[in-house]
């Protein structure tokens, strides 16, 4: 019988595949810790917690895009304080200026020079709340810290600290008020997160929790930050095949394909998909991806990236319904040994 090609065989366990192991299990139980503290505060809801928590494990930016009053805000601060990073929360207006987000430099009349006075960016944990009614000009004040992990004042740049992640918050643009994200911006977001309105079980569970005191004020750190480090670490060391690289790039190339799109995914968006499918393999416990990981996060990190044409449009065709659409039409890889 032919040998089996090396990326197909079944490879013995050894010690770089128990090390493996063990990074996972360290992003397991930091992953259920987080999960199980947002879930004391934030009723139901368990898949949209462990995407946001998925995001937090790779340090990718999440936008959390729904109606008022669904909990947005509420899971946002209940992530922070359950990771004890700094935190700051910026509650943009159409009014604010850009300089209000990055900081500014003022001149100290005393030594005689200009101190940079840092703004509500310089955290570690940013809550971006109702990003969208900012102007464009402010929206764009948070491009490079989004990607460049630095902001650059009077032609000194600032890095940020790590970890360091931006939670938005962002009303549907129908809304009075609100401006659109910039195609630029909305690429910066690794994920993108609907809660949708809970059901009348967990609405009667919020009704009860809150009746004396909000459970945010009973929230604690449950991680460290050098945890939390570790796990990001040890995610970029989960397996993937060749086999799903080349399925990844295939949902993306289809998106730049697909008649009813405009604009399709980025690259940058091919390394979301990467990034968040390794993330949700050692969540599950595994040390290697498999094309359903692929198949779970396509609409979170690929939807917001597409421009659905004009004529798409006007037949109330959604991103979400083409990134579908492109799952259904892109072959899944054959089963193999991913180990």
């Amino acid at each position: 019988m032919p040998e089996l090609p090396q990326e197909t065989r079944r490879v013995a366990p050894d010690a770089s595949s128990n090390n493996r192991q063990r990074h996972v299990n360290l992003v397991q139980e930091v992953a259920e810790r987080i999960t199980h503290s947002v879930s004391q505060v934030i009723a139901g809801k368990r898949n949209e917690i462990r995407l946001t928590v998925l995001g937090l494990l790779v340090q990718g930016h999440i936008l959390l895009e729904d109606v008022p009053g669904v909990g947005k805000t509420m899971l946002a601060k209940t992530l922070a304080k359950s990771i004890g990073c700094t935190f700051s929360r910026i509650q943009f207006t159409p009014d604010m200026l850009p300089s209000d987000v990055t900081g500014v430099s003022l001149f100290n009349q005393k030594t005689r020079e200009f101190e940079f006075r840092a703004g509500p960016i310089m955290a570690q944990i940013v809550l971006a709340d109702e990003i969208n009614r900012a102007t464009p000009k402010t929206q764009a004040a948070l491009l490079e810290a989004m990607e460049e992990r630095q902001v650059t004042v009077d032609g000194v740049t600032y890095s940020m600290q790590e970890p360091f992640m931006i939670v938005a918050t962002q009303n549907p643009i129908e809304y009075e008020g609100t401006f659109p994200l910039p195609e630029a911006q909305l690429d910066r977001f690794m994920i993108r997160i609907q809660l949708g309105y809970p059901t009348p079980n967990e609405e009667f569970t919020i009704l009860t929790a809150q009746q004396y005191e909000h459970p945010l004020a009973n929230t604690y750190q449950v991680v460290n930050v050098q945890e939390l480090l570790a796990a990001h670490t040890a995610i970029r060391e989960v397996y993937v095949a060749d086999e799903i690289k080349r399925y990844i790039i295939d949902l993306v190339g289809a998106s730049r394909q697909h008649p009813d799109v405009y604009l399709g995914s980025s690259p940058r968006g091919a390394l979301a998909l990467f990034r968040t499918s390794q993330a949700r393999a050692a969540m599950a416990g595994r040390d290697y991806v498999i094309p359903d990981d692929v198949k779970a996060l396509a609409d979170v990190t690929l939807s917001h990236r597409i421009i659905v044409g004009p004529a798409a449009r006007i037949k109330d065709i959604s991103s979400r319904t083409i990134v579908q659409d492109i799952l259904t039409a892109t072959p899944v890889p054959g089963a193999s040994a991913w180990r």
